[in-house]
């Protein structure tokens, strides 16, 4: 979305719309097989590289998995030599390790029970080989490090073992037919040394025949170790952690509050905002997601119940009240019901790789800002616009309430969120985009694929450039089926550096490339 991306879409042309295919499924289900509540997964991350994909689930475990294709698959240089086309692999990863990263707890003050569930995962920068990663359920932020440890064993040692004992000396034996009394160190006291000459007879054979021990094998046993607590800091469940550019620090945000800790303190943070009003009865908005900008580490950014999103700079002042920026979108007069301030409630913001783009999530539309413009969102993507007849129900059975996440692609050419009956949707957003692509988390991603052709984007307002796409999508799919609210896909991840979405359906983790 940045100026050398609209250089390179106007002279070449623009982007195909991506084909995407199934890649891998972890833990899928047979048919009706009962899912058990604490297989849910409740969060995904890749990390920088995209050498390695994180998952958290609603039983508290973290599970890691690590990226195969990239490695060499024992095909000799000879082979590769002789091969005139490019082996053109898509991402493979297989399951590394998993660890129990919270456990259920009971704040007695309070009265008030804790799950295990785990909200948010944050990977940390790879140093000497392991890996680092936060995780916090509603309460405590906790900072892992999974390390491979080698277990080695050593052989071939040149004492006969039928007369080892102990630490190898020569044991007696017992059923000998010249018995002869034995020492406390196991040895005959007639055994003859001679400590000045060369002949040993210990070992037998002389000293030549001595051999040193061979370490035979190395088994390599994962190891994850709880390397810091950060807790007692929230009042309210935690929604988001996002860690900084500048290595050291990173945020945690609440309903009311933000606070910013240094990796390496864990019993003291600051408190940088604070949204709690005096009187609870005028609390009119909550918090709803935080993120540190990519690459400035003194500005982020902050989403609310209400549609905004605050852009602060911590160099203004140590408590950011007031914001550096404000994003929001007026409604339209005459639009308003009772649902408008529910669905306007955003539950995921996250930046462009470049920071110079923040895709927001709201309950009906994904909505992309740019930073330098704050009158409005430079393009709205209407995710379940055949949804809006049907609010009173998802009112009735909270689902007006289910919090969706958003990602961008690395390129930042595209964006991509869940909706209901587990599918996704993928939008382009580069100029003169029409793509628009439906999903299906199963091993055929286009079996559901809406048949209607994607129309034109339609441009609102030349000020803003606004586009809206993505409205034409039906309540029931080509094939005559309708939509499931009861299966959801609420979380999902892009690769950082190629077009692979990782995504979970319940307790199974999708991956698709294009």
């Amino acid at each position: 979305m940045n100026g050398g991306d609209e250089v390179v879409a106007a002279s070449t042309g623009s982007p195909q719309p991506l084909d995407w295919k199934f890649s891998q499924v972890f833990g899928e289900r047979t048919a009706g097989e009962e899912v058990q509540e604490v297989d849910i997964i409740s969060a995904i991350e890749f990390d920088k590289t995209g050498d390695h994909l994180a998952t958290g689930d609603r039983g508290g475990r973290v599970v890691l998995f690590e990226r195969t294709d990239t490695k060499d698959h024992g095909v000799s240089r000879r082979d590769l030599e002789r091969m005139d086309y490019p082996i053109s692999r898509h991402p493979e990863f297989r399951y590394k390790t998993e660890f129990q990263s919270h456990e259920p707890e009971f704040d007695y003050l309070k009265s008030l029970e804790i799950e295990e569930k785990i909200n948010k995962i944050r990977w940390w920068q790879t140093a000497n080989g392991a890996l680092f990663v936060l995780s916090t359920n509603d309460k405590t932020i906790k900072f892992w490090k999974v390390q491979e440890k080698k277990v080695k064993k050593i052989s071939d040692m040149n004492l006969d073992p039928s007369k080892a004992v102990g630490n190898g000396s020569i044991a007696c034996s017992s059923n000998s037919s010249n018995p002869k009394p034995c020492l406390a160190n196991g040895c005959s006291p007639d055994r003859s040394y001679n400590y000045l000459g060369n002949d040993f007879s210990f070992p037998p054979g002389g000293l030549s025949s001595l051999h040193l021990p061979v370490v035979t094998s190395q088994e390599t046993n994962l190891v994850a170790r709880c390397r810091r607590v950060y807790a007692h800091a929230h009042d309210y469940h935690i929604n988001s952690i996002s860690n900084n550019s500048d290595g050291e620090t990173f945020i945690s945000a609440d309903d009311l509050r933000i606070n910013l800790w240094n990796l390496e303190i864990s019993n003291q943070s600051f408190n940088i905002v604070d949204v709690k009003p005096a009187n609870m009865e005028d609390l009119t908005e909550v918090i709803t997601s935080a993120e540190f900008h990519p690459t400035h580490c003194n500005m982020l950014a902050y989403s609310s119940s209400k549609g905004s999103i605050r852009l602060i700079d911590l160099r203004q002042s140590a408590l950011c009240d007031s914001h550096a920026k404000l994003f929001e979108e007026l409604e339209a007069p005459g639009s308003r019901s009772f649902f408008t301030e529910i669905i306007a409630s955003i539950s995921d913001i996250k930046f462009a790789k470049d920071g110079r783009y923040i895709l927001s999530r709201d309950y009906m539309t994904l909505k992309l800002w740019d930073i330098n413009m704050d009158s409005g969102p430079v393009a709205t993507f209407q995710v379940h616009e055949y949804l809006r007849p049907k609010l009173c129900d998802l009112y009735e059975n909270d689902s007006i309430f289910d919090k969706f996440e958003c990602c961008l692609s690395g390129d930042g050419l595209r964006v991509a969120t869940g909706s209901y009956s587990n599918l996704f949707r993928v939008f382009g957003c580069y100029p003169g985009s029409t793509e628009a692509t439906t999903l299906e988390a199963s091993k055929n991603p286009m079996r559901r694929q809406v048949q209607t052709p994607s129309r034109p984007s339609r441009s609102l307002s030349s000020i803003t450039r606004v586009v809206r796409r993505g409205a034409e999508t039906p309540g029931v799919d080509a094939n005559g089926n309708s939509f499931d609210f009861t299966t959801k896909l609420l979380h999902l991840a892009w690769h950082p550096t190629e077009h692979s979405i990782a995504c979970a359906a319940a307790n199974s983790l999708y991956m698709y490339y294009a």
